[in-house]
């Protein structure tokens, strides 16, 4: 079965770190952009930023300057360090995978999402 668990969300202190992790399981034969996105109560999900399979990376202005996207290719895994947190930084927390996978028409990419974790930075 393929799916992507994210674990490292909680109850920090604003100005604190945190940490999410996401590993993709099953049979994938490969993974090309991963993501991650929030959704605070009574709003849209957004997008924080992505990380191409190369390694490039792209942030939500939000964000940009306190949260780090990297992965690790080997594990099929993507992280999110989240330095500066702030109240308004609240929300569930969602990784996003586009993986490739075997099909009987022969390889091809599905979109995938974490379950979600939840954040909440306390002022």
């Amino acid at each position: 079965q393929v799916q992507l668990v994210e674990s490292g969300g909680g109850l920090v202190q604003a100005g604190g770190s945190l940490r999410l992790s996401c590993a993709a399981s099953g049979s994938i034969l490969g993974i090309n952009a991963m993501g991650w996105y929030r959704q605070a109560p009574g709003k849209q999900r957004e997008l924080v930023g992505h990380i191409t399979s190369g390694g490039s990376t792209d942030y939500a202005d939000s964000v940009k300057g306190r949260f780090t996207i990297s992965r690790d290719n080997a594990e099929n895994t993507v992280y999110l360090l989240m330095n500066g947190l702030k109240p308004e930084d609240t929300a569930v927390y969602y990784c996003n995978a586009d993986l490739i996978l075997s099909t009987h028409a022969g390889p091809r990419t599905f979109s995938y999402w974490g379950q979600g974790t939840q954040v909440t930075v306390s002022s």
